[in-house]
């Protein structure tokens, strides 16, 4: 059964067991998935990949089939899916298992696909087809956003923000973030300012240093400060971008606890790690304890609040931060 993305509602997730979201809009398939599945649910969340899935089909249905009576609802995320899935879903749903969601993610599938024909056709599962964000509604976000953190943009700042975007409002988001982080020190968000903000190749020392900071290479971090005349005002995007990166980083560590499996891990993570870096993720990966990168995530929020509430010395307490990891 077809069913569009802003019909979707608490009703449709307990009407339906299995669900097939399709098309380019990550952040939207994320949105939804977390709002009307994840949000408040109190059973267990397995996520998989495609190839993952397929390999292992025995055991993992196996486990769904003999699941106890007195655990909680299941949902199974299962990701990157394409046609090769189909029968083995097709014998999931004939096995009938009322107590387990399963939600199948895909990029776009051409309307000759088998898959979304049979979600399409079949009354007891959904098809949602989630299509680029237009312009309308990115500006509503980046406009909620700016009211939300009293923030001022010009025209010309947004427009670019939703070129930057492309169509997708996960893109948006990740944007609006190194927004926020910047504006917290200094309101000058003028064009020129927002066009460094939002190009990662312009920011480049600071996500260096982040990623070497990760890495565990003083080598590299000493010559990244060393050749950047970093101000004060520049500690707290600093932070925040080693920040963002230690959360990625912790979520993977958890992940790969459960699958124990870091390359299907990384792969799956979103939004999507670039080639490029998939490399130097894993080597952080392997150069970090869950519990000492949770020590960290501490940390930089405490010299977050120090710096917020005196920011003298403030690239002193950074550069002490990187050094001492």
């Amino acid at each position: 059964m077809i069913i569009k993305h802003f019909e979707f509602n608490k009703e449709k997730v307990d009407k339906f067991n299995y669900y097939l979201f399709h098309g380019k809009n990550e952040g939207l398939k994320k949105e939804i998935i977390e709002k009307f599945f994840i949000k408040n649910f109190d059973g267990k969340v397995d996520k998989y990949e495609e190839n993952y899935f397929i390999g292992n089909k025995e055991t993992i249905i196996s486990e769904l089939l003999s699941k106890s009576l007195f655990e909680n609802k299941k949902i199974i995320i299962i990701s990157r899916v394409t046609d090769k899935i189909l029968k083995i879903i097709d014998e999931i749903i004939k096995k009938s298992l009322d107590d387990c969601i399963i939600i199948l993610k895909s990029e776009i599938l051409e309307k000759k696909s088998k898959l979304r024909q049979l979600f399409e056709k079949e009354k007891i599962l959904a098809s949602i087809a989630v299509y680029e964000d237009s312009s309308r509604d990115l500006m509503r976000i980046i406009t909620k956003f700016l009211d939300i953190n009293k923030i001022r943009l010009s025209q010309e700042s947004i427009n670019l923000l939703i070129s930057r975007a492309s169509g997708d409002r996960e893109n948006l988001k990740i944007e609006l973030e190194k927004i926020y982080n910047y504006s917290i020190t200094n309101k000058d968000l003028n064009i020129s300012k927002i066009k460094v903000l939002t190009n990662l190749a312009e920011n480049y020392s600071v996500n260096e240093l982040a990623e070497n900071f990760l890495l565990k290479n003083k080598k590299n971090i000493s010559k990244i400060l060393n050749e950047n005349n970093y101000s004060d005002e520049d500690c707290i995007l600093i932070l925040r971008t080693i920040l963002l990166k230690s959360k990625r980083l912790f979520n993977i560590l958890k992940r790969n606890e459960e699958l124990n499996n870091i390359d299907q891990v990384i792969s799956s993570t979103k939004p999507p790690i670039f080639w490029k870096e998939k490399e130097n993720v894993k080597v952080q990966a392997n150069s970090w304890k869950l519990n000492d990168l949770r020590e960290k995530i501490y940390e930089i929020n405490e010299i977050e609040f120090l710096i917020k509430n005196n920011s003298k010395n403030s690239l002193n307490l950074v550069s002490d931060f990187i050094f001492n990891y």
